[in-house]
C-alpha cells in the first residue's frame, strides 16, 4: 500500500530554514507527481508546492515563491522541500502527497501523517 513518511519538521525562529523529507513506498515513485500541502490551525489544506514525475515541472504557491524549493530524488524515492526565510505564517502541519498521475495538474490522492513546522521566536 502507499506509504508516505514525512520528516524534518520542528521549531525554528523567524528567518530560519528547515528541510522536509518524504520517504515514499508502495508505488512506482518515478511515475507520479508529488506534492507538499499544509494545514494551519483552523484552516483548510493548501497546496504549497508540487513537482512532476520527472522533476521538470514545478509549482510554488505565491506565498512561498522565492523562499521554498521542491525537489525529488527518484533513485531514493524521496521528496524534499527546502524552506528558507520562514515566517510565523508558515506554521502548519506539512503533508507529503502522491499525485494521481505524472502531472501535478491532476492533483493528489494519498497523503502522509504530516510533520509539524512551527515558526516562532
Amino acid at each position: 500500500q502507499v506509504q508516505l513518511v514525512e520528516s524534518g519538521g520542528g521549531l525554528v525562529q523567524p528567518g530560519g530554514s528547515l528541510r522536509l523529507s518524504c520517504a515514499a513506498s508502495g508505488f512506482d515513485f518515478n511515475n507520479y507527481a508529488m506534492f507538499w500541502v499544509r494545514q494551519g490551525r483552523g484552516l483548510g489544506r493548501e497546496w504549497v508546492s508540487a513537482i512532476n514525475s520527472d522533476g521538470a515541472g514545478t509549482y510554488l504557491a505565491p506565498s512561498v515563491q522565492g523562499r521554498f524549493t521542491i525537489s525529488r530524488d527518484n533513485a531514493k524515492n524521496t521528496l524534499y522541500l527546502q524552506m528558507n526565510s520562514l515566517t510565523p505564517e508558515d506554521t502548519a502541519v506539512y503533508y507529503c502527497a502522491k499525485g494521481k498521475s505524472n502531472n501535478y495538474a491532476v492533483s493528489y490522492d494519498y497523503s502522509g501523517q504530516g510533520t509539524q513546522v512551527t515558526v516562532s521566536s
